[in-house]
């Protein structure tokens, strides 16, 4: 499905995706958030991930989700057992929710943190957060507590920062402070005003 007014927002691990997307949710703009949708679909797919994975995945009824980082983040099987199973209902509802929003002909945005990972979509521009790939370690070891081996896991299993800043239609810059991504927001904005003249997004 071509999505007229879809721009996809990715990145790496820890380089700052989310803080961009509160960023331009708060100016109005619309988002449909991968990460979201594919927690719901963990919580729905207890008895299959059971059966991948093992009861050792499970604290009660939940789904721990530090042990079954630690089992995906581990193995590139592992990952690509969960991703075959989760992957496609993630997209299936992507795809219902981006049909939705392509009847009102404004841009929105889709956060995919594994665009390039996966299939992507026909859309309008996929932009990438950027951050070196040194200070996105830092972050991610502040952020979650982990080891610099167990940052490093997480971040090499999936495409460099530089390889996705290069494939980028756009690049947010986020290695510096709070203040200069608010400056890399705005450019982006006041482009999307550029397209959409005569819009108030």
């Amino acid at each position: 499905m071509k999505l007229n007014h879809a721009y996809v927002m990715t990145g790496g691990i820890a380089t700052g995706k989310s803080t961009v997307c509160t960023l331009l949710k708060t100016q109005g703009f619309s988002l449909i958030d991968a990460d979201m949708i594919a927690k719901e679909k963990l919580e729905s797919s207890k008895s299959e991930l059971g059966e991948l994975f093992g009861d050792s995945i499970f604290e009660g009824d939940r789904i721990d989700r530090k042990k079954l980082a630690d089992i995906i983040f581990s193995s590139k099987e592992q990952r690509d057992k969960l991703n075959a199973l989760i992957h496609p209902k993630v997209r299936e509802e992507i795809d219902k929710q981006a049909k939705e929003k392509e009847k009102f002909e404004l841009p929105y945005l889709i956060d995919i943190p594994l665009y390039f990972e996966s299939e992507g979509y026909d859309c309008k521009m996929v932009v990438v957060v950027y951050t070196p790939k040194e200070i996105q370690l830092d972050r991610l070891i502040s952020r979650e507590g982990l080891s610099k081996l167990e940052a490093l896991k997480r971040i090499e299993s999936q495409i460099d920062i530089e390889k996705k800043r290069s494939m980028a239609d756009w690049v947010v810059d986020n290695s510096k402070d709070l203040k200069h991504l608010q400056c890399e927001v705005e450019k982006f904005i006041e482009y999307l005003g550029w397209v959409y003249a005569g819009i108030k997004i």
